[in-house]
């Protein structure tokens, strides 16, 4: 079975990129309807959620926050990332509950060896 991760993107580009870099090692996305919140994400058991901070869907911080307080949720890692001059974003996500955030640029250059560690880390759990 593949991992599955969730991807809370906007940007059908983006995601197109985060689509194709998963499928060549092996991970499903997952993009789950944000009207029914955390219990479509939950439905779906990802060990991992890639999410756009500057989500026009969603409040990032807000989604994190309902996330980390549901106990079916709680334990997924969240990796969100954003504009590296948004600071204020980047501290409320992080207290938020955040496990991580990156500047765009830099999530774009590491989604291969995050996406692969990610693999690593869920077969290491079987």
């Amino acid at each position: 079975m593949a991992a599955i991760i969730v991807a809370l993107v906007d940007d059908i580009f983006f995601l197109a990129k985060i689509q194709e870099t998963a499928k060549a090692i092996g991970v499903k996305v997952l993009t789950p309807s944000l009207e029914r919140g955390t219990a479509a994400i939950a439905e779906a058991e990802p060990r991992l959620i890639l999410l756009d901070l500057n989500s026009r869907r969603v409040s990032a911080v807000d989604m994190i926050k309902s996330l980390k307080s549901d106990p079916n949720t709680a334990g997924i890692r969240i990796v969100g990332f954003v504009s590296h001059v948004q600071e204020q974003l980047i501290s409320e996500a992080r207290a938020s509950g955040c496990d991580s955030v990156m500047a765009r640029s830099a999530f774009t250059q590491q989604l291969p060896n995050l996406l692969q560690s990610f693999v690593t880390e869920d077969n290491k759990a079987c």
